[in-house]
């Protein structure tokens, strides 16, 4: 089980009417039905980054919503799952516990890097990213969080005709009171771990999320130290770390009443609600399912500022970080058990990941 990914640019799918910004991966078999992936850029440069692995024996869904520049969004894309692949050949399988050694040899590479090139690239240092990590093995589902990324379950609900919604993920984000409340718990000394700025809560006046990969000014008061490291990024006094890279991992056996997974970056959630979400995918046809979704946030966020989808479409990327933020949908269907597998051969391995940055490519039909 090799979990290695290439860019997937022969799937390359723009729509009628797009701006150049938005990539589409419309459909695509995995061991337990259909997937969709869909992109839309807003920042200079993409900080979203999205990867799912499919083979007979898993289906591996990523999503990497990067803060501070595409680093260690694009870092997590390439060595995340290969990280698992060597941790599950040598337990035996998936497993929380393999899981979060993933997570942890991740983060610890990504120091790494990060010591050795900060010198030159002192930036590197307050570079992040959310992670958001599903895995379909043996019809058993896991989910593992750090940050506000998020993973949503359409079900059949009570007498199967409706379909609602249930989160699977735990958002790290001090918006929540429960997290601001860990937060301070954790750091009774610091009055000003967590404040109130420029319209919502962030750690250190800085940042929102309390869980990422990356981040390492934030993490290691070492960097603080180094007078370098303070003439180029701005200097955040610390004690002790004020984020981690321990994520949240829960783990459900798949049921005929499962129909449906959404993961999704905050840009999507920021836009609209698990229940809505489920709603689109349960009423749509599967086709371009991810796409629509990413449509409807881009729709919310035109009405907020009075505008439509055209007007938005218009906004050059940069600029358009103002109205929305990046935004990656991936779609999982969820049809049948492994028993009934039919389309998923051996050696029919797949990894489909969306670009690097979405301007940078051309169109094809897909």
């Amino acid at each position: 089980m090799r979990f290695l990914c290439r860019p997937m640019e022969r799937f390359l799918c723009f729509g009628d009417g797009d701006d150049g910004l938005q990539w589409q991966m419309k459909l695509r078999p995995h061991p337990y039905g259909d997937f969709s992936i869909a992109v839309a850029q807003a920042n200079s440069s993409l900080e979203d980054q999205a990867q799912v692995f499919a083979s007979p024996l898993a289906t591996l869904i990523g999503v990497y919503d990067g803060h501070g520049g595409p680093e260690a969004s694009r870092f997590l894309k390439s060595r995340l799952f290969a990280h698992l692949h060597d941790f599950a050949s040598e337990h035996g399988g998936l497993s929380t516990d393999v899981i979060s050694k993933a997570f942890n040899a991740t983060e610890e590479e990504f120091l790494r890097i990060v010591k050795q090139s900060w010198l030159s690239h002192p930036q590197i240092a307050a570079v992040g990213s959310c992670c958001l990590m599903g895995a379909i093995a043996d019809d058993v589902l896991y989910v593992a969080n750090l940050g506000d990324s998020r993973a949503v379950l359409g079900r059949r609900g009570t007498g199967g005709n409706a379909v609602v919604a249930e989160r699977l993920s735990s958002d790290h984000n001090v918006a929540l009171e429960e997290v601001r409340r860990e937060l301070m718990e954790m750091h009774p000394d610091d009055p000003y771990v967590v404040v109130y700025t420029r319209g919502v809560w962030r750690i250190k006046g800085i940042i929102q999320v309390s869980r990422s990969i990356g981040d390492v000014y934030l993490k290691k008061p070492d960097f603080y130290r180094d007078p370098l490291f303070r003439q180029c990024v701005s200097p955040i006094p610390l004690r002790r770390p004020v984020m981690s890279a321990e994520p949240s991992i829960r783990t459900r056996k798949l049921t005929p009443d499962d129909l449906f997974l959404i993961f999704a970056s905050d840009g999507l959630w920021e836009q609209l609600s698990d229940d809505y979400a489920v709603d689109i995918v349960s009423k749509n046809p599967r086709k371009g399912i991810a796409k629509r979704l990413v449509r409807a946030a881009i729709d919310e966020a035109a009405k907020k500022q009075d505008m439509t989808y055209d007007e938005i479409k218009k906004i050059e990327k940069g600029t358009r970080r103002h109205y929305h933020d990046d935004i990656t949908v991936i779609v999982i269907y969820l049809d049948h058990c492994r028993s009934e597998q039919s389309r998923f051969k051996s050696g029919s391995d797949n990894c489909v990941s969306a670009p690097a940055d979405i301007f940078t490519l051309k169109a094809d039909n897909g």
